[in-house]
């Protein structure tokens, strides 16, 4: 079986940091309608930005809407509850980034 963490680190190797998928794009990503991404913009729980009239997504914010979509679902968790959750991975693997890097310093 596949871990989670994996799948996700490795679609963050395949996305450039400077692509930008449109919200349909994001939608189909996350296997959600592009309703769900909006009710999420508009709750402030994703981050996107506005060009020419229509919304861009960064690769960071394609992991974090995967990770959204994924918490809810698989826990039937409400959408606060699962950007909390996705909040406190992203800051543990931050910090864990650091701690490697520090180890790498020794």
């Amino acid at each position: 079986m596949v871990k989670p963490h994996f799948v996700d680190n490795a679609l963050a190797e395949l996305l450039d940091d400077q692509a930008r998928l449109t919200l349909d794009d994001l939608a189909r990503t996350c296997c959600m309608a592009p309703d769900w991404v909006v009710e999420r913009l508009q709750a402030g729980l994703l981050q996107g930005e506005q060009a020419g009239g229509r919304w861009l997504f960064s690769s960071t914010t394609v992991l974090r809407a995967r990770r959204l979509a994924r918490l809810e679902s698989t826990f039937d968790a409400d959408p606060e509850l699962a950007a909390l959750t996705a909040d406190l991975i992203e800051e543990v693997t931050e910090l864990r980034q650091r701690l490697r890097q520090l180890e790498g310093r020794l």
